[in-house]
């Protein structure tokens, strides 16, 4: 029987799920889709502020790891233990959580056989005028950035296969520039308004 996946070293946690590129799959909005219905169900319609598809896989034929990687906003009155209580009854595993600015973390799809078909990350936070955004938007629209994008994370593949810390931290640099050139051209696209939410 294999051994469950609390018990596992980080070292046997990254042998088991290494990071693997796979071209584009058309099916990733849909898998989005029907993750963030579910999500929203498990909330009072006032506790989400946003919820949004970030990550390669929502840029179209952005080669990527097949992750679907989501950002779930929560307003303030929603508190975190509830947060925490809803979603893990749901199956969502903790990763990791900072408490002050609130950034939790939870997965899906990460079992003691491998990676599931379909495969998660939720990163919950309280509304505010993330990263993350403006970089997908960035590549959505400037193909050439994605195209080096994709570039850089085929050639880190064969130093980071079983190290995601080091595979993410040799990527910062790319993705810090052109967060930045993001800013720049969106100006302010996410800053949350205090009047009204925005369940994209």
């Amino acid at each position: 029987m294999p051994k469950p996946l609390s018990e596992m070293t980080l070292t046997e946690l990254w042998e088991l799920f290494p990071i693997q590129l796979r071209e584009y799959n058309p099916r990733y909005p849909d898998w989005y889709e029907e993750e963030k219905t579910r999500i929203l169900s498990l909330f009072p319609l006032t506790a989400v502020y946003r919820i949004h598809h970030i990550g390669s896989t929502a840029v179209n034929g952005l080669t990527s790891k097949p992750i679907i990687d989501i950002l779930l906003e929560i307003n303030t009155e929603c508190q975190e233990e509830k947060i925490l209580n809803l979603l893990q009854k749901d199956g969502w595993i903790q990763m990791s959580y900072q408490h002050s600015p609130m950034k939790i973390s939870f997965n899906k799809g990460y079992t003691p056989e491998g990676f599931a078909k379909k495969v998660y990350h939720l990163h919950v936070r309280r509304p505010g005028d993330w990263d993350e955004l403006y970089f997908r938007d960035y590549l959505q629209e400037h193909p050439d950035a994605a195209a080096e994008y994709a570039k850089l994370k085929q050639n880190l593949l064969n130093n980071f296969e079983h190290d995601r810390d080091g595979y993410t931290a040799a990527k910062t640099p790319f993705v810090c520039l052109y967060t930045e050139k993001a800013r720049k051209a969106y100006n302010g696209r996410y800053a949350p308004s205090l009047l009204q939410s925005s369940i994209l």
